[in-house]
């Protein structure tokens, strides 16, 4: 491989995302079904998403910010990537285990501050895995790759676990462990602390 840690870190973006999508993705129906949102609570589940989107929104300015100004003070990328991304797998299992409208709150306000801090990191450390000067600008869209084709994936990976495979607990679980597997993966980037 002639550029490593540039494919080391894309594999680790697309993992993420992809964890990050299977959470967001079914967000509706699981609070139809699972939750109930509309009995429990007396909420309609579209206002719900509305409710979760805006804190999962808020959360991530406001951990992004936080993230990249303490990785900059570190001078280290990998540590708060790895954390991030264990901060979004808690979210899927909290979102796994407890369906409730109290844990949909709580799962939205931790997958945003786990993927805000992610992404204001996760940008530090690819510009310093970029292969070459002359070919940033292929490169970085290479990159944008891991950002979009978790879209097109999420639905196929997700949709046999929500149908066949043990519902919305199998697939926060098969998120949790996706999003788990960018965290190993950034431990392969050598020439980035």
């Amino acid at each position: 491989m002639l550029y490593p840690d540039f494919a080391w870190a894309w594999l680790t973006r697309l993992l993420v995302n992809i964890g990050n999508h299977m959470v967001t993705l079914y967000l509706l129906f699981f609070l139809k079904d699972a939750v109930r949102l509309e009995e429990t609570q007396g909420i309609a589940p579209e206002l719900g998403v509305l409710i979760l989107t805006g804190l999962y929104a808020v959360m991530v300015i406001i951990t992004s910010v936080i993230g990249g100004r303490l990785s900059d003070r570190m001078g280290k990328r990998k540590p708060l990537v790895i954390i991030s991304s264990v901060i979004i797998a808690v979210a899927s299992l909290i979102l796994a285990f407890a369906s409730n409208w109290a844990g949909a709150l709580l799962g939205a306000s931790v997958l945003g501050i786990g993927f805000g801090c992610y992404l204001a990191v996760d940008f530090a450390l690819i510009t310093q895995v970029l292969p070459a000067a002359l070919s940033r600008g292929k490169d970085l869209g290479v990159l944008n790759v891991a950002n979009s084709l978790p879209q097109v994936l999420a639905p196929l990976i997700a949709f046999p676990f929500v149908t066949l495979w043990g519902g919305y607990v199998s697939l926060y679980v098969a998120a949790a462990v996706i999003g788990l597997l960018g965290a190993v993966f950034v431990v392969k980037i050598k020439g980035v602390d």
